[in-house]
């Protein structure tokens, strides 16, 4: 498997509320690959839809989301800096980003009160966001980075668009922060294509029930409850096609699928995602095995639903 995508998509300057690089990127990645797959798609982006991106091949009946954010940082006043999401908090942690004045290259401090700061040689502009920055690790069984969530989402994503007939991919915004974007993509696949399906093309977390190894991890429910119909329709398609899976069950953590759930278009949705360990730290740490499944299923899910 070749991963040199998901490891250039990992230094992509994308936090929550500044994801229009990753658009950028997206686009000209689909215009520059797309003669190569099976439906060449159409893209849905620009006025009204702020920074995210829709795919739509042939005649979808389903939505893959994918959100483009990441947590990180917001530079306050002084040396300040505030949470974009929930990243870890480690001293020492390398952060980057750039203002007006050039590249940065800084350092991540945390005291006792779990206040954050930041060292570089010289004051940052106030608003300016820093990243996590890359540091790829692979091994026989092993991929480790920052921000396989939701890099990695991407990337699968991209996967099943090589083969893809019919099917809409959304690329989303803000999911780290709350959500934002979800809403009104959510609006214009229904009422646009009639989609009223989704899966939700992220990344969960390795837990006492949901193991590295084991294969990628269908969630019957976290802070959301998607329709067990649906779910279970998931889960027999999986079944039947011989993909490994494992059954997630959490009661708090949430996706887009929350707020797919949360608008007024009646759609059924379903997480599906590949565990990891490391949470929200720059050592995000995924199984191969489990990522293979991972595209398996988004494959057979796409042409069964």
């Amino acid at each position: 498997m070749d991963y040199s995508l998901l490891k250039e998509l990992q230094t992509i300057h994308s936090p929550a509320g500044d994801e229009v690089r990753m658009k950028a990127f997206l686009i000209d990645y689909v215009k520059t690959n797309c003669l190569e797959w099976k439906v060449q798609p159409e893209l849905v982006y620009g006025d009204g839809f702020q920074d995210c991106l829709i795919l739509k091949f042939g005649n979808p009946r389903t939505a893959i989301f994918a959100h483009m954010d990441s947590i990180g940082f917001t530079v306050r006043y002084g040396k300040e800096l505030i949470k974009l999401g929930g990243p870890s908090l480690t001293s020492g942690t390398l952060l980057v980003g750039r203002d007006s004045f050039g590249s940065i290259e800084a350092t991540l401090l945390v005291d006792d009160s779990s206040n954050l700061s930041y060292e570089f040689h010289r004051d940052i502009e106030p608003g300016t966001n820093l990243i996590f920055k890359s540091n790829w690790r692979e091994s026989e069984e092993y991929l480790q980075n920052c921000y396989m969530d939701n890099r990695l989402g991407i990337w699968c994503a991209l996967q099943v668009a090589k083969t893809l007939t019919d099917g809409a991919i959304v690329f989303s915004c803000w999911e780290e922060t709350g959500g934002g974007s979800v809403g009104y993509l959510g609006k214009y696949i229904c009422e646009n294509w009639n989609i009223k399906q989704a899966l939700i093309s992220d990344i969960t977390w390795v837990t006492e029930g949901v193991l590295h190894g084991k294969g990628v991890a269908i969630s019957m429910r976290d802070s959301g409850i998607p329709r067990k119909s649906y779910v279970d329709k998931v889960i027999s398609i999986a079944k039947a096609n011989d993909v490994k899976f494992q059954l997630e069950v959490e009661d708090s953590g949430g996706s887009d699928g929350n707020a797919l759930q949360k608008s007024s278009y009646p759609f059924d949705w379903c997480f599906v995602g590949a565990p990891e360990d490391y949470v929200h730290s720059p050592n995000e740490k995924v199984h191969k095995d489990d990522v293979i499944e991972m595209i398996k299923l988004y494959q057979v899910l796409m042409v069964n639903l």
